[in-house]
C-alpha cells in the first residue's frame, strides 16, 4: 500500500488478488451467517420454529456441510464488488431428497437469473461451479432443504474452495493452510502435502513422516503406523497363462498404512499357488493363449466352444457373468471416499473364481463402487414392440452380505449418462438371492453395485471382514453381447431354412414347425417366452385382452348372474384419470406433505393414463431437458407432495412416485383374487344389498419389504346420491392407503357403479278408468339402485267405458229382459189354460161308450173360450216361429188365416 503497486506473495502464502477465498472449515469464517427457518409459514407453531434452531450448515474442516431435515438452512455471505467478478466453489450433492440451490441477490434484493438457481446431483465426486457477479453489493445463498418422509437419512450438501473475485484489491497474502504449501513466490493457491508428508502453516515445503509413520494426503501431522493384521490385506487371481492356470495372489490394501516389522505383525501370506482357471463364461469361448473371447453373432456357447445356431432358431443374445477369473472390459470398480468423497486410484471389488467380492478400502466408510456398461438392447425378432409392456430387457443377479455392523449395497441405474438414481438398498447381513430389475427404456444404461461397510467416520480397518459379494450377473437382450444358447422363432412360409422373422402381434410359436398361432380370446402372451400353446396366458374374471394380446384390461363393462336375474354394469363414466390426496402428514420437524394417488380403472384399450413425476429434477434443469426427469406411469401410482406454500418456491414439490398397479388381475365381487386380499372391515359395509365390485392391481417392482410385489384393490361401490365420477375414499384406519406398505386399498362410491337398469326396477301401475280415459304409469323402485340401461317408459292413455255407461247399459238389459220374462209369462199361461182344456175333453171323449158317438160341437163360441181353440196346426213350429205366427194369424182384411196341409204332403198353403 506504500508505493500503491503490486508485489508477488512470498513463499508459503498465497492471494487471489482481486479475491478471496475460503478453504478452511474449522469454523464458519468471519463474515458468514448460517440461519435456520421451519418451512410452515405459521407464526403460530413456535415448537416447530425452536425445533430447526440446530439445523445449520456445519463446518467440518475441509468443507462445509449441509442439515438434513426437513428445516431450511441457509449459508449466507454478504460481499462488496468494486468490479464485476465471479464467485466459485466445489460442492458434492449426491442424494436428490434434498433440494440444494444457490443464488445471488444484488443492491435491490433480486435474486439471479433462475436456471442457474437449482443445483444438479452430482455423479463424480466433487463438482465445480461458477456464477458471474455484478460490480456493489451481493449477497450469496447456499440453501438446502431435505425432504424425506420414509425413515432414510438424507445425505448432506458439501461445500468447499469457495473464491470470489472482483473485490478490492487484497493489501495482504494469506499463508497456506497446514498439509498445504506454496514453493514459489506468487502464488495464487497452495499445493496438498503428498501422503506420508506432512506441513504446518505457512510452509514452503512438506516434511517427510518418520519411517514408523505415516499420513494421508494433504495431512497437518503424521500418525503411528498400526501393526499389520489380516485385515490389511486381500487375495486376487492373474489372468490366464498359456496353460489355463492361474495364480492366487495377495496384496497389501493401498494405501498401506501398517507396519510389518513391528511386534504382532503378520507377514502377507504366500502368493503363486496355482490352479485351474475356471471356464469361460456362457457365449465366449477360450482361444489358444487361454483368454476368453466372445463368439460371433449367430453362435452360442457354453463357455467352451462357439456352435452356430440351427436353423429355425436365433441366438438369445445378452450378458451372463458366473465365472470371475478377471473384470469384463465392460465392467469398472474404482473406490469413493466416504471422508472426502474424492474418487481413489483404487480397485473397489475383486475377482474370486465363482464371485466378485468387494476389497479392502482406506477406510472402512469408503464406498467400493462396481460400474457395467451397457450400450442398449435390442429384443429378439421373435418378439414385437409393445407400447404397454415396456420391458426392453432386464437384469439379474445372485448376490450375498456378510455384515458385522451397519453396512449398505446400493443398486443404482442411470439412463444416457443421467444420475445413477438407487433403485433398491440392502442393509445388514443378506443371505444368497437373486434380485431382477426390468429395463423400459432402450438407452445407454450403467448399472452400479455400492457397498459402505459403515458410515461412521474415521473408523480406519475394523471391519475389513464385512464384505459383499456377486456370483453371477445376467442382462438380456443387450446390443452386441452374446449367446449362451438359441431359442427357436418363427420361420418365414416360403423357406423354412432362411432367416427368423417376427410372428404378428398375438401369435405364438409352434417349437416344431416354426409357425405362427394366434393366441385364443381372453389370453395374453409372454413377451419374453412366445413358445407353445402354454405361452398364451388366460386373462382373470372380467377382463380381456387388447388387440396384440399383450396385456388384460377390462372396457369399464362387467356382468353378474343371480339366480333372479343378470346384472350389468358400464363405467364408462370412471375412465378418466382420477386423482386423490390422503390426509396431511407431519415429519419430527413439522414438515407437512401428502402422499398424492393417481387412478385410471379401465378403458382406453388397457393404455395406462396415470402418471406421477419426480418435479425435483425439474426445478434444477431447463425445461428444455425436463424429458429426462423421473416419472412412472401406471394404472395406479403415488407421489409424495409438499404443497408449494410450504417449501416458498414456485411449485409444490413432487417427489418420490411409485408405481401400484402395473397389471390387472381380475374384477370380481368376491373380496379374494389371486393372492389379492381386499379386506371387508377397511371399510363400512355397504348397505343397500347391491355388493361391491373389486378391481385387483398388481405391480412389477419387488423390494425388500414387499417380496411378492405391490397389489392394489379398488372397490366400486354404487352409491345414487354421488354423481359420477364420484368419491374416492382412502380406509380410515390406514390413512395412507395402506397398512403394511405393500398392499393398498381404495373406496370408489358413484351411481356409474350401480347396474344398467332394467325392466324389474321399475313398478307398473293402472289408473282408473275417468271420463273414458285409463292411463298406464311406471315408476322407479326406491331407493333407485340403478343408472344408465333402460329408461323409465313413457305413460301410456287408453280409451275406456265408464261405470255410469255400464250401469246405463246394465239397466236397460234388465228392463228388456223383465219385459220379455213378463210377456213369457203371459204366453205360457194361456197356453197352460187351453192345455187343461183339450184334456179335460179328451178325458171325456174317453169315458163315453164305444158305440155312443161324440157330441155334436157346437158352433158356437163358449164363454172364455178362444177364438183359436179349434185351429189344427199341421206342422211342428219352433218357439220363434210359434210366436211369429201367434202375431200374424189375422190377414189385414179381418179374416183368420187357417193353416192347412195338403194331402201329398206339399208346402203349406194359406186358405
Amino acid at each position: 500500500m506504500k508505493d500503491q503497486s503490486c508485489k508477488p506473495c512470498a513463499e508459503g502464502r498465497y492471494s487471489l488478488g482481486t479475491g478471496i477465498r475460503f478453504d478452511e472449515w474449522d469454523e464458519l469464517p468471519h463474515g458468514f451467517a448460517s440461519l435456520s427457518a421451519n418451512l410452515e409459514v405459521d407464526d403460530s407453531i413456535s415448537e416447530s420454529t425452536e425445533n430447526c434452531t440446530s439445523s445449520k450448515w456445519v463446518p467440518r474442516g475441509d468443507y462445509i456441510a449441509s442439515n438434513t431435515d426437513e428445516c431450511t438452512a441457509t449459508l449466507m455471505y454478504a460481499v462488496n464488488l468494486k468490479q464485476s467478478g465471479t464467485v466459485n466453489f466445489e460442492y458434492y450433492y449426491p442424494d436428490s431428497s434434498i433440494i440444494f440451490e444457490f443464488f445471488v441477490q444484488n443492491d435491490q434484493c433480486q435474486p439471479s437469473a433462475d436456471d442457474s438457481r437449482w443445483m444438479k446431483t452430482t455423479e463424480k465426486g466433487w463438482e465445480f461451479h461458477s456464477v458471474e457477479l455484478n460490480r456493489g453489493n451481493n449477497v450469496l445463498y447456499w440453501r438446502t432443504t431435505a425432504f424425506s418422509v420414509w425413515s432414510k437419512v438424507s445425505k448432506p450438501v458439501l461445500v468447499r474452495n469457495i473464491a470470489i473475485t472482483g473485490v478490492a484489491y487484497t493489501s495482504e497474502c494469506f499463508p497456506c493452510k497446514p498439509g498445504t504449501y506454496a514453493a514459489k513466490q506468487g502464488s495464487p493457491f497452495c499445493k496438498l502435502c503428498p501422503a506420508n508428508y506432512y506441513s504446518n502453516k505457512g510452509e514452503t515445503s512438506c516434511h517427510p513422516c518418520d519411517a514408523d509413520k505415516y499420513s494421508e494426503k494433504g495431512s497437518s501431522t503424521c500418525k503411528v503406523r498400526p501393526a499389520c493384521t489380516d485385515k490389511d490385506y486381500f487375495y486376487t487371481h492373474t489372468a490366464c497363462d498359456a496353460q489355463g492356470e492361474t495364480q492366487l495372489m495377495y496384496k497389501w490394501a493401498m494405501p498401506k498404512i501398517c507396519g510389518e516389522d513391528l511386534e504382532g505383525a503378520v507377514k502377507l501370506p504366500a502368493s503363486g499357488v496355482k490352479t485351474r482357471c475356471p471356464p469361460c463364461n456362457p457365449g465366449f469361448f477360450k482361444t489358444d493363449n487361454s483368454t476368453c473371447e466372445p463368439c460371433p453373432y449367430g453362435s452360442y456357447s457354453n463357455g467352451s466352444d462357439c456352435t452356430h445356431c440351427p436353423a429355425g432358431t436365433e441366438p438369445a443374445v445378452g450378458f451372463e457373468y458366473k465365472w470371475w477369473n478377471t473384470l469384463p472390459s465392460n465392467m469398472e470398480t474404482t473406490v469413493l471416499s466416504g471422508i472426502n468423497f474424492e474418487y481413489k486410484g483404487l480397485t473397489g471389488w475383486e475377482v474370486a473364481g465363482d464371485h466378485i467380492y468387494t476389497a479392502v478400502g482406506a477406510s472402512d466408510n469408503d464406498f467400493m463402487i462396481l460400474t457395467l456398461v451397457v450400450p442398449g438392447f435390442r429384443p429378439p425378432q421373435s418378439v414385437v414392440a409393445d407400447t404397454e409392456n415396456k420391458e426392453v430387457a432386464r437384469i439379474t443377479f445372485v448376490f450375498e452380505t456378510i455384515c458385522s455392523v451397519n453396512c449398505e449395497l446400493y443398486f443404482m441405474v442411470g439412463m444416457n449418462s443421467r444420475t445413477n438414481t438407487p433403485v433398491e438398498t440392502w442393509k445388514g447381513t443378506k443371505g444368497k438371492q437373486s434380485y431382477t430389475y426390468t429395463i423400459e427404456e432402450n438407452a445407454t444404461v450403467s448399472f452400479t453395485w455400492a457397498f459402505q461397510r459403515t458410515t461412521l467416520h474415521e473408523t480406519g480397518r475394523k471391519y475389513t471382514n464385512d464384505v459383499a459379494k456377486i456370483y453371477s450377473i445376467n442382462v438380456t437382450n443387450v446390443m452386441g453381447g452374446v449367446a449362451s444358447y438359441c431359442r427357436p422363432c418363427a420361420l418365414e412360409a416360403s423357406d423354412l431354412g432362411s432367416s427368423c422373422t417376427s410372428c404378428p402381434a398375438g401369435h405364438y410359436i409352434n417349437r416344431d414347425s416354426g409357425t405362427c398361432h394366434l393366441c385364443p380370446s381372453n389370453t395374453i402372451l409372454k413377451a419374453h417366452q412366445p413358445y407353445g400353446a402354454q405361452a398364451c396366458v388366460p386373462c382373470g374374471p372380467g377382463t380381456k385382452n387388447n388387440k396384440i394380446h399383450s396385456l388384460c384390461y377390462n372396457d369399464c363393462t362387467f356382468s353378474r348372474n343371480t339366480p333372479s336375474r343378470i346384472f350389468n354394469y358400464n363405467f364408462s363414466a370412471l375412465a378418466g384419470t382420477v386423482s386423490l390426496a390422503g390426509v396431511p402428514s407431519f415429519t419430527s420437524k413439522g414438515l407437512k406433505y401428502f402422499h398424492h394417488f393417481t387412478l385410471s380403472l379401465c378403458g382406453n384399450q388397457g393404455k395406462k393414463m396415470a402418471v406421477c413425476t419426480d418435479n425435483v429434477t425439474d426445478l434444477r434443469i431447463p425445461d428444455g431437458e425436463a424429458g429426462f426427469s423421473k416419472s412412472v406411469t401406471a394404472y395406479v401410482c403415488q407421489v409424495v407432495i409438499i404443497p408449494s406454500e410450504v417449501m416458498g418456491y414456485k411449485a409444490g414439490v413432487s417427489s418420490q412416485p411409485v408405481s401400484l398397479a402395473d397389471r390387472l388381475v381380475g374384477v370380481s365381487t368376491d373380496m379374494t383374487l389371486n393372492g389379492i386380499v381386499s379386506p371387508v372391515e377397511l371399510f363400512h359395509p355397504e348397505t343397500s344389498g347391491i355388493p361391491d365390485i373389486v378391481f385387483f392391481f398388481r405391480s412389477n417392482d419387488v423390494t425388500q419389504s414387499c417380496s411378492s410385489g405391490r397389489s392394489t384393490t379398488i372397490r366400486l361401490r354404487c352409491n345414487p346420491m354421488k354423481a359420477a365420477p364420484g368419491t374416492l375414499r382412502l380406509p380410515s384406519m390406514c390413512s395412507d392407503g395402506t397398512c403394511d406398505g405393500c398392499n393398498f386399498h381404495f373406496l370408489w362410491e358413484s351411481v356409474a357403479a350401480c347396474p344398467l337398469c332394467s325392466a324389474s326396477d321399475y313398478h307398473t301401475f293402472v289408473s282408473s278408468c275417468v271420463a273414458g280415459i285409463q292411463r298406464t304409469t311406471h315408476m322407479w323402485r326406491e331407493p333407485k339402485l340403478c343408472s344408465g340401461g333402460i329408461s323409465l317408459p313413457e305413460q301410456r292413455v287408453t280409451i275406456c267405458k265408464t261405470i255410469d255407461f255400464w250401469l246405463k247399459v246394465g239397466i236397460s238389459a234388465g228392463t228388456c229382459t223383465a219385459i220379455l220374462l213378463t210377456v213369457l209369462t203371459c204366453y205360457f199361461w194361456k197356453k197352460n189354460q187351453k192345455l187343461e182344456y183339450k184334456y179335460s175333453k179328451l178325458v171325456m171323449n174317453a169315458t163315453l161308450k164305444d158305440c155312443d158317438l161324440p157330441a155334436a160341437d157346437s158352433c158356437a163360441i163358449m164363454e172364455g173360450e178362444d177364438v183359436e181353440d179349434d185351429f189344427i196346426f199341421t206342422s211342428k213350429k219352433s218357439l220363434f216361429g210359434k210366436i211369429k205366427s201367434f202375431t200374424s194369424k189375422r190377414t189385414p182384411d179381418g179374416f183368420d188365416s187357417v193353416p192347412l196341409k195338403t194331402s201329398s204332403g206339399g208346402p203349406d198353403m194359406d186358405m
